[in-house]
């Protein structure tokens, strides 16, 4: 109570300095001191508690980016041929009218087309746009890449669909026996994936004069991913050249 009276007495001083220079009585002095380090004390607190609070934050961020690749990495299977499989991350839509069309955290490489693996599945393409790399998701009206049909491997294109959770194929052969619940899978004929990675499921035939076009229900759930990994196949020209430059280097 004597503290707390003795700084109201005090309050309209015009600044700490000019509360120093008042003629202050011993017990007064000490009153004034106890008050300036609890001041003190208090600021330390303050700035403590910010660093902490900054530090949660961080902490928080952290756990959460670790909890997503987590899921991500739950039944990853990598092909048993001469690739390169690396981990990018999402940055950000390109557009808000456009979830299938996404900036990649990963250097392009001129004109090389990368497939976009998620949960062991097809999950879209990644190719050069002015010097950055774009991931083009399956449900994307530029996302195309060669595919087999059924127990028969019958070959088709994956294409955009109309209908919002799917994709069609197209320049199925008219007389490809296919059917209503057969697996797509990745046919690795246009070098972007390699054979067997799976895409969906057929919901749907349509038959044309030339051609059959196929409706299916993939199953990568590309739009709620925030990791891909890019694929990239390589051939015994190119592994030969990496050996002799990391021999170089370790020579260095």
């Amino acid at each position: 109570k004597e503290e707390y009276d003795f700084v109201t007495n005090y309050m309209n001083s015009t600044s700490l300095q000019s509360l120093i220079q008042t003629k202050l009585t011993e017990e007064e002095s000490e009153l004034a001191s106890k008050f300036v380090s609890k001041l003190e004390t208090i600021e330390q607190l303050r700035a403590e508690n910010k660093t902490l609070k900054e530090y949660q934050i961080l902490y928080t961020t952290a756990q959460k980016q670790l909890e997503t690749l987590k899921d991500f990495f739950v039944n990853v299977e990598f092909p048993q041929n001469n690739s390169i499989i690396e981990l990018v991350k999402v940055l950000s839509y390109i557009s808000y009218d456009d979830f299938t069309k996404v900036w990649l955290d990963k250097e392009p490489e001129n004109d090389k087309i990368f497939g976009l693996i998620s949960d062991n599945y097809a999950a879209g393409i990644a190719l050069n746009r002015n010097d950055k790399l774009v991931g083009l998701l399956n449900g994307n009206k530029d996302c195309s890449y060669a595919v087999f049909l059924g127990e028969g491997k019958f070959p088709g294109i994956l294409t955009s669909s109309d209908t919002k959770d799917e994709v069609q194929i197209k320049y199925i052969p008219f007389w490809a026996n296919i059917k209503k619940g057969d697996e797509v899978i990745t046919s690795g004929m246009d070098n972007i994936f390699f054979e067997g990675l799976k895409v969906g499921r057929i919901t749907e035939i349509i038959d044309l004069p030339d051609m059959k076009i196929a409706k299916v229900k993939p199953y990568a759930n590309v739009l709620q991913k925030k990791f891909f990994y890019t694929y990239k196949p390589i051939s015994n020209v190119e592994i030969n050249e990496v050996k002799k430059e990391e021999k170089k280097a370790t020579s260095n």
